[in-house]
């Protein structure tokens, strides 16, 4: 069994939702950035100590946001002493639109990753390509990297579709696994 750590910022709900999904998958323990950029220090601890870290945060204006991002730079401590060096590490983003840019927000958390001498997993699942497919099919996005998750901005996460979240939850088990195989 794996230690699996979910760190997350989430400014409406929805991204709250698909962490739990994902932590539900890889039997994690869920830390959440609060509206200050901030971890208990505790969390810090978890994170250290953690198999994988899989990190999740809505895509605002092409990235993720200043929540997300202070948390990012107070990871240059860890990043000092390569504390996290050949740890596993995915990520998971949502926006309003099917698109949103929310490639660019899983590559800054890929880069993230790799800057921390990081094992990043891949999404590993097809995507939902056919005239059939529809948004409660598993990757129906058509994601690689990470999770892709469409949260309508009019509605609670209630209104995330069942695909997305499905696939959340499988993803959390990709990242678990590979853990555990690495370890």
């Amino acid at each position: 069994m794996s230690k699996v750590a979910v760190i997350y910022f989430s400014g409406y709900g929805h991204t709250k939702k698909v962490a739990e999904f994902v932590a539900d998958g890889a039997s994690a323990q869920l830390i959440a950035i609060d509206e200050n950029g901030d971890i208990q220090d505790a969390d810090w601890d978890t994170l250290n100590d953690a198999d994988a870290i899989i990190f999740g945060a809505p895509t605002y204006m092409a990235s993720y946001p200043w929540q997300f991002k202070k948390f990012v730079d107070a990871t240059s401590k860890v990043w000092f002493t390569m504390g996290w060096k050949d740890k596993v590490f995915g990520g998971f983003t949502n926006s309003g639109s099917l698109n949103g840019d929310k490639q660019v927000t899983l590559i800054s958390m890929q880069t993230l990753a790799s800057q921390h001498g990081g094992i990043w997993v891949s999404l590993g699942l097809p995507p939902a390509n056919k005239l059939e497919s529809t948004r409660q099919d598993i990757n129906n996005l058509g994601g690689s990297v990470g999770v892709l998750v469409q949260s309508p901005t009019d509605a609670d996460e209630s209104a995330i579709p069942s695909g997305d979240l499905e696939t959340a939850r499988l993803y959390g088990e990709r990242v678990a696994d590979v853990a555990k195989r690495l370890k």
